[in-house]
């Protein structure tokens, strides 16, 4: 590491977690990168339903525990990611033993398994949970997505789920997560359920606005919008999977070797913009998690357009600081206290 660099999650010590999803890979290969700059840890797919847990009488835990034990050996929090998700669930959660849709009853029996084996392992270990992720639909004239949760146990499938959670780990923090969640239609639907689950008791304790974004939307007025929505339900705010897009998601180009100036110029001044807002809200966002934790890999090499790179993380492809990571610490030290 460079040592005339400082660090980022140094530069935040007292406002908020700096955060990164991580995977086994990463940590072996970058492990004194991601220890200088990240105070927290996230694992990016290995702690999801299909990897821990892959078959009923089968669980992997070998990715996960590396995970963690790094986080310990270096004084981390670890967010844990995600219980209940319509993708990455493996079919036999839904199906009884001849293949026809299962019961209510046994998908939560199933449900509750889970969580106690995989909460019950980490239980003091993992701060928080993402127990339900992107259960809300944005399509404008839907509510919550048609999943094979709501069609086995029904729309109160979130409501289970947070309680199931709290009964396997009481002292873990317990979040749900979504994306477009600065979208005003998807934003209102978001807020719709968390007040629901509210309402009815559960022990919901946060929000997870994800925060894929990119260099020109939304805007920070929306992204404050919604954070004062969600705030108002008396929760804590954690920006769970932040990364700023170079381009829209209509962009289509894919001739790019690397950022333009100009790329690099926008992403610097939008972290910026977007790191003021975060600091002005730091007594209510507890949290902020990149979704990796430099160029070297980002889930959007390749999304949503096949062999196009992209570059939305504030360190470059050889674990450089960026323009943007300057932005992201210079002002940082005016907002402790």
């Amino acid at each position: 590491m460079d040592t005339k660099t400082p660090s980022l999650y140094g530069a935040y010590r007292g406002i908020f977690n700096i955060g990164a999803a991580v995977g086994t890979r990463s940590i072996r290969r970058e492990r004194e990168f991601i220890a200088a700059h990240y105070n927290s840890l996230t694992a990016e797919n290995q702690m999801k339903f299909e990897e821990i847990h892959p078959e009923e009488q089968r669980y992997d835990f070998d990715a996960a525990d590396e995970i963690v034990k790094f986080a310990e050996q270096n004084g981390m929090a670890v967010r844990g990611h995600t219980l209940v998700w319509h993708n990455q669930t493996p079919d036999w959660v839904f199906e009884d033993e001849n293949g026809a849709p299962a019961s209510r009853g046994l998908v939560l029996e199933r449900l509750e398994s889970h969580a106690y084996a995989v909460m019950g392992r980490y239980r003091g270990r993992i701060h928080a949970w993402d127990v339900v992720n992107e259960a809300v639909e944005d399509k404008k004239e839907s509510y919550l997505r048609d999943t094979k949760w709501l069609s086995t146990v029904g729309e109160d499938y979130l409501e289970q789920a947070f309680r199931i959670a709290h009964k396997a780990d009481p002292s873990a923090s317990l979040f749900y997560n979504d994306y477009n969640e600065t979208d005003p239609v998807k934003r209102d639907k978001i807020y719709r359920l968390v007040r629901s689950l509210l309402d009815a008791g559960a022990p919901v304790h946060g929000i997870g606005m994800q925060g894929h974004w990119n260099l020109h939307g939304p805007s920070i007025g929306e992204i404050r919008e919604a954070i004062e929505l969600y705030a108002s339900l008396g929760v804590r705010l954690h920006i769970t999977e932040l990364d700023i897009s170079a381009f829209a998601f209509d962009d289509r180009r894919s001739d790019l070797p690397a950022p333009t100036e100009e790329m690099q110029n926008l992403l610097a001044q939008r972290y910026d913009d977007i790191f003021r807002l975060f600091r002005d809200y730091r007594s209510v966002i507890d949290s902020v998690t990149f979704w990796g934790a430099a160029d070297s890999h980002t889930w959007l090499d390749n999304f949503p357009v096949r062999g196009r790179l992209n570059w939305p993380l504030p360190f470059d492809r050889e674990l450089k600081p960026k323009p943007a990571f300057w932005r992201i610490v210079e002002h940082s030290a005016g907002s402790k206290g």
